[in-house]
């Protein structure tokens, strides 16, 4: 058996994501951010003894922390550790910058630096959803400031953890899910070339898959093209 902790997993790609491994046997930890919203608990309905619903807000040192506690509680290992929670803020102001960065680029420190104990003795991989708004030298947008420069933070964050983390046996897998139909904005997009049930079992393939060069950090999309960063 294998143990997965997932944030981001209240809706849209993260709670699709959380069907895909426990219809495939894994139990998970799901982080939920939003108690009110309905899908995450009717999904631990059906798979009660698969799926633990854990408080969880990246934004926030000690909600990271006590979700921790709480899954030492439960189990002493964790295998899979995937950062799917983002946000696209409302504005471009200073607020706008803090809340990106508090929740796509700090989020994810946070969340590995709180579960690394745990993955100490399990499968050590970290899988992180990132953007090509991220990348560069390829980045053509002239707007949506504090996005993009969160997910270019997030980027190297995760090359310096690679570099870190590599020696010590982890392997790392970072996907661009493409334009997905996402609640990132708060309500579900209309526009966008996926819907979250079409990017979430490519996600789980590549983050469950064992054919990857382990000894370099890449950045793969839906379509399985890779991006430099």
């Amino acid at each position: 058996m294998e143990y997965v902790v997932i944030t981001g997993a209240d809706r849209g790609i993260g709670l699709s994501l959380v069907e895909n491994y426990v219809r495939n046997g894994y139990t998970v930890f799901a982080g939920q951010f939003m108690p009110d919203w309905p899908q995450l608990g009717e999904l631990q309905q059906q798979y009660p003894e698969k799926l633990h619903i854990i408080p969880l807000n990246v934004g926030d040192d000690q909600s990271v922390k006590s979700a921790a506690a709480l899954v030492a509680g439960m189990t002493d290992r964790v295998d899979y550790l995937v950062n799917c929670a983002g946000i696209f803020p409302k504005t471009e102001d200073a607020e706008g910058f803090m809340s990106a960065f508090q929740v796509n680029s700090m989020g994810p420190l946070r969340v590995v630096e709180a579960f690394l104990p745990l993955m100490q003795t399990g499968k050590k991989r970290l899988c992180t959803f990132s953007s090509e708004t991220g990348v560069i030298p390829l980045m053509q947008r002239v707007k949506d400031f504090p996005y993009c420069v969160s997910k270019a933070a997030l980027n190297m964050e995760m090359h310096m953890l690679f570099q870190q983390l590599r020696p010590q046996g982890y392997t790392f897998r970072l996907f661009h899910p493409g334009w997905v139909k996402s609640y990132m904005s708060g309500a579900k997009s209309t526009v966008g070339d996926f819907e979250p049930e079409e990017a979430a079992p490519v996600a789980y393939r590549y983050f469950v898959g064992d054919d990857e060069i382990d000894d370099v950090l890449i950045l793969r999309d839906i379509q399985g093209q890779y991006w430099p960063f």
